[in-house]
């Protein structure tokens, strides 16, 4: 199970990997009459690359809010939290 386990998130990264890629080489690279990346283009994809793992950080903080919230209010509903005196 856990081999199989390690190979489904492997799976998922390399996907959401490759769709970032390609994601930021379309929004960023747009001139191919050169070999050369230009410096706008790196910044570019700089950028999104900095965009998207703020973006995923910060979905992460506010799920693990979210599920603590939720626990909290399992908690309390199961009367397992002390009652504020």
């Amino acid at each position: 199970y856990s081999l199989s386990n390690s190979y489904l998130q492997f799976k998922e990264f390399l996907g959401t990997y490759n769709k970032l890629t390609e994601n930021c080489f379309v929004d960023c690279i747009k001139d191919f009459t050169s070999r050369d990346v230009k410096p706008e283009e790196i910044t570019c994809s700089d950028n999104c690359l900095q965009k998207y793992l703020k973006m995923t950080q910060r979905i992460s903080m506010r799920f693990q809010e979210y599920h603590i919230q939720q626990n909290e209010a399992l908690a309390a509903k199961a009367g397992l939290l002390s009652q504020p005196r």
